[in-house]
């Protein structure tokens, strides 16, 4: 079972996101509402994978990201980033910065699922 940590913080995306991904595709879904959230507790959850929102008050994703990499427990797990912002040169920056993917919001719940899937499949089939 894939184990998920979910940056996000609206408490709302985050009960949406885990209820989505936990129910439907049987993932294990951790949460946590900010960046700071999530570097406090990605060595001790040991995610397969971070699925995290891009803009947040404090940390944004990117930022995250990056601080992430300086970790070596942390800079191995793939990051998919959850955004409104998806014209091509915002997707293009978050794909250079190392993403394996990226979701747009709104996003549809009952696919949610899927589209992980359909990411980390793609990533682990290179």
């Amino acid at each position: 079972m894939l184990k998920i940590l979910h940056v996000d913080d609206e408490a709302d995306i985050r009960s949406i996101t885990k209820l989505a991904l936990e129910s439907i595709g049987r993932f294990d879904v951790l949460s946590c509402a900010s960046g700071e959230e999530a570097l406090a507790s990605v060595t001790v959850q040991a995610p397969d994978l971070i699925v995290m929102d891009v803009m947040m008050p404090g940390m944004d994703g990117p930022t995250t990201y990056r601080a992430f990499q300086k970790d070596p427990a942390a800079a191995r797990i793939p990051v998919i980033f959850m955004t409104a912002k998806t014209q091509s040169d915002e997707v293009g920056m978050l794909m250079e910065l190392g993403a394996i993917g990226v979701i747009a919001k709104p996003f549809d719940p009952v696919q949610l699922s899927t589209e992980v899937q359909r990411i980390w499949d793609s990533r682990t089939s290179r």
